[in-house]
């Protein structure tokens, strides 16, 4: 008798622990739909503690996440919930791709929120809010990736100046350290013609000289043979 007792105190026990995660569950549900999201929050993790990878609680306190703008946390909230889940409710798994898609999206994290919706659309084809936002995300792909370049092509045009006037000033230098070249005086014809003159009376001059000097040599031959 005292083994049937023991047996069935075991029994509730496991019952009652059992039932924990769920009360819990039940309690941050209550604060979710009362737009007390913290405090779902608190609830949710709590019931993870009391039993790991409860995969609703993993889903709802991804939720909580989302509604108090922790998009990261809830990023990983979902992730974690669709790697672990077991759940082969497709329903319920298009549902968890939508809402990470759209954490994704919070965070411009483009490429990634297109993924995830695509999961859902494979799993809910005819989620029309999916298609949507699948279609929002794209288009703010594009304008991200054109924006990049414009701001790429900008810079590489700064980039272009910067070099051309580091060039033009490299160069505005090198012309400053240059020696100025000695300019030739300039001579008028009047002082050309006046220094001609000058040489072709010198010339004669010594010409005059020269033809002297030889008659007198001659001269003085002369004398000495006579």
């Amino acid at each position: 008798m005292k083994r049937f007792f023991f047996i069935l105190f075991c029994l509730t026990a496991a019952l009652s622990f059992a039932q924990k995660e769920k009360r819990i569950l039940r309690e941050g549900n209550n604060s979710y739909f009362g737009g007390k999201y913290g405090e779902a929050e608190g609830y949710y993790s709590e019931a993870l503690k009391a039993k790991n990878n409860y995969y609703k609680s993993n889903y709802n306190l991804g939720d909580a996440y989302y509604k108090q703008g922790k998009f990261t946390d809830a990023i990983g909230q979902y992730d974690t919930y669709i790697k672990n889940s077991t759940s082969n409710n497709k329903d319920t798994m298009s549902k968890a791709f939508h809402n990470l898609g759209n954490s994704y999206l919070k965070t411009k994290s483009y490429n990634e929120a297109i993924t995830a919706y695509k999961n859902s659309l494979k799993m809910n084809p005819k989620d029309e809010d999916t298609r949507y936002n699948l279609a929002y995300a794209l288009k703010k792909l594009q304008e991200q990736q054109k924006k990049n370049q414009e701001n790429k092509d900008k810079q590489q045009k700064k980039d272009d100046k910067d070099k051309k006037d580091e060039k033009k000033k490299m160069d505005n230098k090198g012309d400053k350290d240059k020696k100025p070249e000695q300019q030739q005086p300039q001579m008028s014809k009047e002082e050309a013609q006046r220094m001609l003159d000058a040489l072709k009376n010198n010339e004669q001059k010594m010409q005059l000289k020269k033809k002297n000097k030889d008659e007198n040599a001659e001269k003085k031959n002369i004398d000495k043979d006579w």
